[in-house]
C-alpha cells in the first residue's frame, strides 16, 4: 500500500516472486468509470473507491477460500478502506511503502503510468493515512532498493 509511485507494483510482483504466490495489481480491477476520472486530473472520492475496493476484497475472499495466498498492490490509502479489505481476509497484512512527496515526485516524473497522471500525487498523500499501531502490517522506506524491500518484508511479515 502507499500513494502513486511509491513503487507498489514493482515490489508486489517481486514479493509475490520471492514467496511463490500470484500477484494481482488492483489498479487492473479499478471500473472504466474511475480510470476516465484520474485520468482527466479528478481524485477519486471515497464513494469511487467502495466499488474498486469490494472487487479487491472479492479477490482476497476467492483467494483464501481456495487456499491460496496472493499479493495485491492496492493504494489502501485510509484505515477504513483497509479494513474493509481486511473483513475479506482477516490475515491480510499490508505493507506500507512510505516516501516523502519530493522523493516520489521525482520518480513519477521517470514514469508514464495509464490513468494516473503525476497531478494527482498531492491528492493521494492528503488523504494517506499511515499505519495504526494496531493495524496488520509493517512500514518501509522507499528509499530502499526493491529487492532489499522485499527481503526486509518476509523477514518481518515473517516474525510476527
Amino acid at each position: 500500500m502507499g500513494v502513486q509511485g511509491s513503487g507498489k507494483s514493482t515490489v508486489g510482483r517481486l514479493l509475490a516472486e520471492r514467496i511463490g504466490v500470484e500477484f494481482l495489481d488492483g489498479d487492473d480491477l479499478h471500473p472504466a468509470a474511475n480510470k476516465a476520472k484520474m485520468a482527466g486530473g479528478e481524485p477519486l472520492t471515497d464513494e469511487d473507491r467502495v466499488p474498486w475496493l469490494k472487487a479487491i476484497g472479492a479477490s482476497l475472499a476467492s483467494a483464501r477460500e481456495d487456499g491460496r495466498t496472493i499479493v495485491v498492490a492496492c493504494s489502501a490509502l485510509k484505515r477504513w478502506y483497509r479494513e474493509l479489505l481486511r473483513a475479506s481476509d482477516d490475515e491480510l497484512a499490508f505493507l506500507c511503502l512510505d516516501g516523502d512527496a519530493a522523493l516520489v515526485a521525482e520518480r513519477l516524473s521517470h514514469r508514464d503510468h495509464e490513468f494516473m497522471p503525476p497531478t494527482l500525487l498531492a491528492s493521494q498523500f492528503a488523504t494517506l493515512e499511515p499505519l495504526a499501531a494496531w493495524e496488520v502490517g509493517i512500514t518501509l522506506p522507499v528509499t530502499l532498493a526493491p529487492a532489499e524491500l522485499v527481503e526486509r518484508a518476509v523477514a518481518e511479515l515473517a516474525a510476527r
